[in-house]
């Protein structure tokens, strides 16, 4: 549902990620995102953990490149710190370079996806 999205301000969906994708993102991220997001979005982003699955949530599927196309860095990170739905927020859990982290990490899974396709 496209509209539930309609809370971002402006301003947060366009702002730029300050954090390039690299070996040290990548292991920041993937330490929060077995914490707190794999039991959810599953360990790979496919939206299939036990806890989504143990409550009948209808998960996104990150490996899928149509998920997030239409999303912004600005708007992902939002929705990290601030939560959606029956997610959370991190808030001040999680630095702010963290989440940008997780942003990178999180588009990562449908560049992965489209790899093993094409292999």
């Amino acid at each position: 549902n496209q509209g539930a999205y309609a809370a971002i301000p402006v301003e947060a969906a366009k702002q730029q990620n300050p954090v390039k994708p690299s070996p040290e993102s990548t292991a920041r991220a993937k330490k929060w995102w077995t914490l707190d997001c794999e039991m959810c979005h599953g360990k790979n982003g496919d939206g299939k953990g036990d806890t989504a699955k143990e409550m009948k949530l209808k998960m996104m599927d990150f490996t899928d490149p149509a998920t997030l196309k239409d999303r912004t860095d600005g708007e992902i990170f939002y929705i990290i710190k601030n939560g959606h739905n029956d997610m959370p927020a991190e808030g001040a859990r999680v630095k702010t370079e963290e989440a940008w982290d997780l942003v990178n990490y999180i588009r990562s899974f449908a560049k992965k996806a489209a790899e093993e396709k094409t292999q």
